[in-house]
């Protein structure tokens, strides 16, 4: 079975080929609330390297955006800690724990293709439920408590093809939280979506969150996406890629579309711009 397929079924990958330690690997001690651990993360791609020697601390809890430039692996990196991709050298630890022993949601930027077309959206959510083998009433009441949720007001037990992209992704949030993840991935969850909707799942996002404390990652392409939602703003640089910077964005939640005009957003969007830039400028 592919990591993709573990993953839908149950949220565990199996990725014993993604944590081959480097020898004379110094491990740095993780911070005393760090939920993943990575240290000396290691990935190129025909030769080149893009991550090398990576350590990097996610806070438990939190909600961290990983933002930086076109080409720097963002998409890698959390692929490389969901277990979707297999890393040249390093360790990734949850808790202490390997990623099999580990349950974890994951949205794909590809939302469409990502749901079962032959399945039903309920179905659809229901799968890592039932590939656990949980039992049918429980299956029953944890999707009736993500529809109360996220407010869903249109009919699952239609196709994903007929609705439309901001009821698919819908879909897709609901499906990946439903084995109540330890850590929750997010691939470009607001690229494909009109202004409504991602105003509408920043909002029921936010209040799963503040429900459930899930360790979050989400990947963004747009400052404004990366800062709005997040506690952590992971800069990255140019390949061979590292953080160039970690901004807290301590704005309290619920956050708002207003939000975006409070100074402390302004001032924390300004300095990861800022930080943004120099890495552009760098050759």
């Amino acid at each position: 079975m592919s990591a993709l397929a573990r993953l839908l079924a149950g949220g565990r990958p199996h990725a014993k080929s993604a944590f081959s330690e480097p020898a004379g690997l110094t491990r740095l001690p993780a911070a005393s609330d760090t939920h993943v651990t990575i240290r000396g993360l290691s990935k190129g791609f025909g030769g080149v390297p893009l991550y090398r020697g990576l350590d990097l601390d996610i806070p438990r809890g939190k909600i961290i955006s990983v933002f930086g430039p076109n080409g720097c692996g963002k998409s890698t990196l959390i692929n490389m800690i969901a277990g979707l991709l297999p890393v040249d050298g390093g360790e990734i630890l949850f808790d202490g724990k390997n990623l099999r022993d580990t349950t974890i949601g994951y949205v794909f930027q590809n939302y469409r293709e990502a749901l079962l077309p032959w399945l039903t959206a309920r179905r659809n959510i229901e799968y890592p439920l039932l590939r656990q083998g949980m039992r049918a009433e429980q299956v029953k009441a944890r999707v009736d408590g993500l529809i109360d949720a996220f407010d869903v007001r249109f009919d699952l037990s239609r196709h994903p093809y007929e609705f439309s992209g901001g009821q698919q992704q819908l879909v897709s949030i609901m499906r990946a939280l439903a084995p109540r993840p330890e850590v929750l991935f997010l691939d470009e969850p607001f690229s494909a979506l009109d202004y409504e909707m991602t105003l509408f799942i920043r909002d029921k996002l936010q209040e799963v969150h503040q429900h459930d404390r899930t360790t979050t990652l989400i990947v963004s392409h747009d400052l404004e996406d990366a800062v709005f939602l997040a506690d952590r703003i992971l800069l990255l640089t140019r390949r061979p890629t590292r953080v160039a910077a970690a901004l807290d964005f301590e704005l309290p939640r619920p956050r708002g579309p207003e939000s975006i005009a409070d100074v402390r957003f302004i001032d924390v969007k300004s300095k990861a711009l800022e930080i943004f830039r120099r890495e552009l400028a760098v050759e």
